[in-house]
C-alpha cells in the first residue's frame, strides 16, 4: 500500500540505492551496492558550478566479496559522477575493511577506517548497508550451533520478539527466552558501560 498522497509539493531530490549479491562458482559471495543522487531542478553548487535537473551528482558503486562467515575478502569501488575532482581519492580507503566482518561490529570498523574526512559519506552509506544485504543472501549466518541458543535475528526486531506471534509460531521453543548472561549478570551501570567501550 503506498504512501497517502499530498497535493501541491514540488521534488526537489532524488536518491536511488540499490543492492544485488550474487553467489560465485569459488563459494564466495559478492554483496554489491550502487548509489545514484540527482535533483529534480537546476542546482547551482560553489565556484559557479552548476549541474541541471536529472544529471547525476552522485553515482558510486562498491563490490564487496566476502566469504561465508560474512568476512570481507575484498573491495572494489568506482565513482562515475561525484562533485568535486579529487572525491575518487577517497576510494582507495575501503581497502582498509578487508579483513573486517559485516556479522559483528561492522559500523564501529566503518567508522575506525574511514570515518571523517578518511574517506567519503557517501561510500560510508553504502557499506553500512550492504551488511544487511549479506545477511538476506548469505541466510545460515542467522543459525546457531548450539540447540539451545536462538538463531541470531530472533529478538532484533518488533516481527522475531521473544514475546510475539512469529517466535511463538515458528520457533516456540524460544518464546520468552532470555540470554542466561542477561539473567546471571546485573544491568551495567553507566560507569561500567563506558569502560567497556
Amino acid at each position: 500500500m503506498p504512501l497517502t498522497e499530498i497535493s501541491g509539493r514540488s521534488p526537489q531530490h532524488l536518491r536511488d540505492v540499490r543492492f544485488r549479491s550474487f553467489l560465485r562458482p569459488d563459494g564466495l559471495w559478492d554483496i554489491e551496492g550502487e548509489l545514484h543522487d540527482s535533483k529534480a531542478v537546476d542546482l547551482n553548487l560553489s565556484n559557479n558550478r552548476r549541474v541541471a535537473a536529472g544529471t547525476a551528482i552522485h553515482h558510486m558503486w562498491i563490490r564487496t566479496t566476502i566469504n561465508t562467515a560474512l568476512e570481507v575478502q575484498s573491495i572494489e569501488v568506482s565513482m562515475d559522477s561525484h562533485p568535486m575532482g579529487h572525491c575518487p581519492e577517497a576510494a582507495a580507503a575501503l581497502q582498509r575493511m578487508v579483513g573486517c566482518s559485516m556479522a559483528r561490529g561492522w559500523r564501529k570498523s566503518i567508522q575506525e577506517h574511514l570515518g571523517g574526512v578518511a574517506s567519503c559519506t557517501h561510500l560510508r552509506e553504502l557499506l553500512f548497508n550492504m551488511a544487511t544485504a549479506a545477511f538476506q543472501s548469505v541466510t545460515h549466518v542467522f543459525s546457531s550451533d548450539d540447540p539451545e541458543q536462538p538463531p541470531r535475528h530472533l529478538g532484533q526486531c518488533l516481527g522475531w520478539d521473544f514475546n510475539g506471534p512469529g517466535v511463538a509460531a515458528h520457533y516456540p521453543q524460544f518464546v520468552h527466552w532470555t540470554p542466561s548472561a542477561r539473567r546471571a549478570n546485573p544491568p551495567a551501570t553507566d560507569a561500567s558501560a563506558a569502560s567497556e567501550r
